[in-house]
């Protein structure tokens, strides 16, 4: 039984790239065959340009003995899949498929045995494409679910937060207010804009480690002593050690804000005593953006002090405290207005 020259309908349309110096015999029968997609060069070199170019379903090439071509166009195209049909007159055929055709037709060919291996080659690229297909849409929906549950697991640190926070605060504005400071001043750096937001969520749980500190001395009115400072100074390591073992940017670029954001510039913060730009630039953010919240809102330890008064402490702390950049940062936002926050 002789095939239809008209091939399938999903075949006709699938790009072809014809490689053919044989007056034109390829290509007069691709278009007899219906292949309407199809683009031919007797280059070998512009082929490959053209299938860098577009996509491409099936590259036929008329070849005399020159079948290094093969290899050359295969290891020109890293990473793309597509099948080679080589027409070969008295070459290897073999050394042909060692080289990377898929299949090959002796010349001169039968045009319906042809037919039937450019059908046979489309069907393996359609199903490659259809397999391409699946895959990811299987990925993108691991990626989903793998969203959903950072998404689940930051609502229930979050909530950690929330509570360390109510009782130092009364409120989760604290942890909102240093998060959106943050992320302002991250913008204002430059940092892009997947670090800003991954900024902005992960702020929110600087102080999950307080959830481990004793009321006594998180609502102490009075200086606390040295021994007690040291207990305080641990819910950063509290933190991150409750933040560590996230394997996503989010989960990990909590951890290290919980761990750096009471570090100082000149090196003498906790709890590593890390020093200018050793510290993670998400920690010398947050180190200003809580300690600016922090002077001005009432605290069960301090009073609230004026926005300028707090202004012109931290540029006092500039290359002390903070990093000199990020004060830079602070002043250009006070400047513009765009600090303080508020949070409703």
């Amino acid at each position: 039984m002789q095939p239809s020259s008209i091939p399938p309908l999903e075949f006709g349309t699938m790009p072809i790239i014809i490689v053919d110096d044989t007056q034109g015999i390829l290509p007069q029968f691709a278009q007899k065959s219906g292949y309407q997609n199809v683009v031919a060069t007797d280059d070998p070199y512009q082929a490959i340009e053209l299938a860098r170019q577009q996509d491409t379903d099936l590259l036929m090439l008329h070849l005399d003995k020159d079948i290094e071509m093969i290899r050359f166009i295969r290891t020109s195209l890293p990473g793309r899949i597509f099948p080679i049909l080589a027409l070969l007159n008295g070459a290897d055929k073999a050394q042909a498929l060692k080289m990377g055709a898929q299949d090959v037709l002796e010349t001169p060919f039968d045009e319906s045995e042809a037919q039937l291996r450019i059908h046979n080659l489309l069907q393996y690229q359609l199903l490659y494409r259809e397999l391409k297909s699946q895959n990811q849409s299987l990925e993108q929906k691991m990626q989903e679910r793998s969203k959903q549950l950072e998404t689940a697991q930051i609502e229930m640190l979050t909530r950690l937060a929330k509570a360390a926070e109510y009782r130092d605060d009364e409120s989760d504005k604290h942890i909102w207010r240093v998060a959106k400071t943050s992320a302002l001043l991250a913008k204002d750096l430059g940092l892009n804009e997947e670090t800003v937001d991954l900024i902005l969520r992960s702020a929110r749980l600087h102080d999950v480690g307080k959830i481990a500190m004793p009321d006594g001395l998180l609502f102490k009115p009075t200086s606390l002593s040295e021994i007690e400072f040291e207990v305080i100074k641990s819910h950063t390591s509290i933190g991150a050690q409750i933040l560590s073992g996230g394997h996503s940017p989010l989960m990990k670029m909590a951890e290290s804000i919980a761990m750096t954001h009471h570090e100082r510039w000149d090196g003498t913060g906790y709890p590593k005593k890390l020093k200018g730009e050793a510290i993670p630039i998400e920690g010398r953010i947050l180190a200003l953006a809580d300690t600016f919240d922090v002077l001005t809102h009432d605290r069960a330890y301090c009073k609230a002090v004026s926005v300028e008064e707090a202004a012109n402490e931290i540029k006092k702390q500039r290359g002390k405290q903070f990093d000199p950049v990020v004060v830079d940062s602070f002043a250009r936002l006070l400047r513009n207005k765009r600090l303080p926050v508020e949070i409703s």
